[in-house]
């Protein structure tokens, strides 16, 4: 499961980087957010989009609590932005979805920069060993 994680998020970060090359920064999240699903869906990678995310407090559901940008293969979760840095907060959104999603692994990917290669962060939750 590990390397099967390991090899998805390499797959994931080479389609993001051809969406930025492509696009360049500047554009709105949900534009990189589509064309980022477009490009694994070329390279035959399943993903869905703003997949809602329920969580429970005590005796509340609430089904639309949180939605994930984009979970890739059921088991990656990536969380796009557009901002002008990347603040320790992002990294929270990321670890606090892939706790209440009971997945391993998060991509955090910052669009609104030259070189995206430069604004990515791997966020790992009770990774496999």
């Amino acid at each position: 499961m590990k390397d099967d994680l390991n090899k998805l998020s390499n797959e994931v970060i080479g389609a993001a980087i051809e969406v930025h090359r492509d696009l360049g920064p500047g554009l709105l999240e949900s534009s990189y957010e589509a064309s980022l699903q477009h490009e694994l869906a070329l390279r035959g990678i399943s993903s869905v989009r703003q997949l809602l995310l329920p969580i429970r407090y005590k005796d509340l559901e609430i089904p639309d609590a949180y939605r994930i940008d984009l979970l890739v293969e059921d088991s990656l979760v990536i969380e796009l932005k557009t901002v002008e840095k990347l603040m320790p907060i992002h990294s929270a959104q990321v670890l606090t979805c892939l706790r209440m999603s009971e997945n391993h692994l998060g991509l955090l990917m910052n669009f609104h920069t030259v070189r995206l290669v430069d604004q990515i962060k791997r966020l790992v939750h009770n990774f496999p060993q």
